[in-house]
């Protein structure tokens, strides 16, 4: 059995799911077939959250249209948590803590069997705190259970005509924030701001790392050129300026996923 037939059939077996679903690469790909397999009884459920930007709430919700999906909007309170605040290396169990505790009435209500998310098998080799929330949950991940990865899936939603299947990576804003430094909607704002400008000139895979007055650009390296060439470079650092960082960087490591997360590695050996 082929690892998303092995996923159709463990969605046909949970006979009814509520997806939590971000509108990117994985949630996506996860609605459209658990879509495929149980019809109307695949829900969506998106959080409407400050760490969640704009522009992914309304494209989640264009697509979910385009799927035919009903998508169910349900604001979080995370900001309420300590634990999420503080921004330990453990603040994403606090979020998805959160986003489980709101999504079982939500199903129970609409009378769906089980909740499922967009983990994926690349995901368990990561530092993923929300795992732990979604085993207290009993909350289901049917493509990490597949065995399915990045890689597989873009391919498999390429062949289903879902426009995701080569969109960037996304994560929520507070990834961008170092441990330790606590999670505020300022921040929050400042960072969805100055994404909003990388984007707007075009860059598709970008992150702004805040670290207090600095902002750490990361970009694909194939951007580089053209990012520090002016009037785009001082087009950048005026607008980030005027969000209020009052350097602007740029990473010459390029774009990587979970870099905050390199400082829980060990260092490596001279």
């Amino acid at each position: 059995m082929s690892k998303l037939e092995s996923l159709r059939a463990s969605l046909a077996e949970m006979g009814s799911v509520l997806v939590a679903y971000s509108g990117g690469v994985d949630s996506t790909f996860l609605l459209r077939v658990a879509r495929d397999v149980l019809g109307d009884r695949a829900v969506a459920v998106t959080a409407l959250s400050e760490s969640y930007p704009r522009s992914e709430l309304e494209e989640s919700r264009r697509l979910a249209a385009a799927m035919g999906a009903r998508q169910i909007l349900v604001e979080t309170r995370e900001m309420e948590r300590e634990g999420y605040r503080a921004n330990a290396p453990d603040r994403c169990f606090f979020c998805k803590d959160e986003l489980f505790a709101r999504l079982a009435p939500i199903a129970e209500r609409e009378g769906l069997r089980t909740v499922v998310y967009g983990e994926i098998a690349d995901d368990r080799a990561d530092h993923r705190p929300g795992a732990r929330a979604a085993r207290e949950h009993r909350v289901r991940a049917p493509l990490a259970e597949a065995g399915l990865t990045k890689l597989e899936i873009r391919r498999h939603s390429k062949e289903l005509g879902l426009p995701t299947w080569d969109k960037p990576s996304m994560a929520c804003l507070a990834s961008r924030i170092p441990y330790g430094t606590e999670v505020t909607p300022e921040r929050l704002g400042m960072i969805e701001r100055a994404e909003e400008v990388l984007r707007g000139l075009g860059l598709r895979q970008v992150r702004v790392r805040h670290h207090g007055d600095v902002a750490r650009l990361e970009v694909d390296p194939a951007d580089f050129e053209e990012l520090v060439r002016s009037p785009v470079r001082d087009l950048v650092v005026s607008r980030l300026r005027e969000i209020g960082y009052r350097y602007v960087s740029l990473d010459l490591q390029g774009y990587r996923t979970g870099s905050l997360n390199e400082v829980l590695r060990p260092a490596a050996g001279p």
